[in-house]
């Protein structure tokens, strides 16, 4: 699909979509659950749809009752044949060792970018645990057979925090006696905030000092009904908030200021940059002004803001840097190459110092014919960034946005940005 944006200043009110990050855990924990589990808004992005399959084929059941998703499940995890994570890494490496907790031999593939991702870690890990594990050398399909015997151990979590939320999961639900997950240099410690939380919410004990080691309680096995929301989601809300704070004055949505999701931190890179931002209870109202400026911010823990963050930087007067470029190899493209291929198209100067981005901004933007190199967060930024272009930004591959945000050509539309799709 080729989508077309024209420079445009938008004005409204959008509810901003569920979280991927929260649905997700959701679907693992309801799997888990021995009982009923209603969430509550629950996401549709194709990862979301992705996590609701592989629990499906994992032995629990789903329907919806009214806007509710209803999962019943024994919390015992059964499946075989092969079980696709679609292009979801989350799903791939937090139910991998939940598939790990049944005694049959299960398969795990997946579709896109996600056959380029290296499994190696389940490699080195899994043995300790009694797993069996076989990959295609080192990358997908995997084949996991347990059970997994929760145990004393260490991980490095330098690569993503999110092979930890799975052994946590794993570990919460089975272990017979208190166990320890010593990690090493762990990345993204607000994304294993939210697991925790949630683990919470599901009645389980789990907590950490420093980071560096998790004391995970014994299961305690009881048949429970868990009725969950699954808030808004800030890594789409951040596109949605850098086009206000560039192009228009609108209000988002649904927003949890509290929220332990890492993405919120744009709130504060938005205020540093000189956004005209007012936050009403879970509304965030932002207008453009006419000057932005240069900022500086660490997105070690938030990869996923460099996109928004790059658009943004491209309209402030002067130097920006974004540190963390090592944490973008590992996601849907090597979004480091590729955020400076496509706004490099759009006139935007762009370079890279040790784990440092710079971007020059303040300049014009170009029209420009540019690639989502089938990575949904490229096509969005791209997108965002055309609303203050000189001319238009063609689009190519620009249906990735499904992956996290189905909705967002259509809430562009909604805001009033000139969006042609083909």
């Amino acid at each position: 699909m080729i989508a077309v944006i024209k420079p445009a200043n938008i004005t409204g009110v959008i509810t901003a979509p569920a979280s991927k990050s929260a649905m997700q855990r959701a679907c693992a924990l309801a799997l888990l659950n021995n009982g009923k589990t209603i969430i509550q808004n629950p996401g549709k992005s194709n990862d979301d749809i992705a996590a609701m399959n592989i629990i499906r084929a994992l032995g629990a059941t789903l329907h919806y009752e009214d806007d509710a998703l209803v999962v019943n499940s024994n919390g015992i995890v059964n499946g075989s044949g092969p079980v696709s994570c679609g292009e979801s890494g989350l799903s791939l490496r937090m139910f991998a060792p939940l598939a790990a907790l049944s005694n049959h031999e299960i398969i795990l593939t997946g579709e896109g970018s996600l056959l380029k991702r290296p499994m190696h870690f389940f490699d080195e890990v899994f043995p300790s645990l009694g797993i069996k594990t076989k990959t295609n050398n080192g990358f997908l399909p995997i084949t996991i057979k347990g059970p997994l015997l929760a145990g004393d151990t260490s991980i490095d979590g330098s690569m993503s925090s999110q092979y930890l939320t799975g052994l946590l999961f794993a570990f919460a639900k089975t272990a017979k006696h208190p166990v320890v997950i010593s990690v090493h240099d762990l990345k993204s410690k607000p994304y294993i905030d939210l697991s925790m939380q949630m683990l919470g919410v599901f009645g389980y004990h789990v907590t950490h000092e420093n980071y560096a080691a998790f004391f995970i309680g014994p299961a305690v096995e009881k048949q429970r009904d868990i009725f969950y929301h699954t808030e808004a989601d800030w890594s789409a809300a951040a596109f949605l908030l850098v086009a206000g704070a560039i192009a228009g004055g609108i209000r988002v949505k649904g927003l949890d200021l509290y929220s332990a999701q890492a993405d919120r931190a744009i709130m504060d890179v938005l205020q540093d940059a000189g956004a005209a931002i007012h936050v009403e209870g879970s509304c965030v109202l932002v207008n453009d002004q006419q000057t932005l400026k240069a900022f500086e911010f660490d997105a070690t823990d938030s990869p996923d803001l460099f996109p928004p963050l790059v658009v943004l930087a491209a309209y402030c007067n002067g130097v920006s840097v974004i540190k963390g470029v090592s944490r973008l190899a590992g996601k849907e493209s090597d979004r480091a190459a590729t955020l400076m291929d496509v706004f490099g198209k759009m006139g935007v100067d762009i370079s890279l110092h040790a784990d440092d981005m710079i971007v020059k901004g303040g300049n014009a933007v170009h029209a420009a014919k540019v690639s989502s190199h089938h990575d949904h967060r490229i096509a969005m930024a791209a997108a965002i960034a055309a609303l203050k272009a000189e001319g238009n930004i063609e689009i190519d591959h620009a249906e990735a946005v499904n992956k996290s945000y189905p909705d967002f050509y259509q809430h562009l539309q909604m805001l009033g940005a000139a969006v042609s799709l083909s």
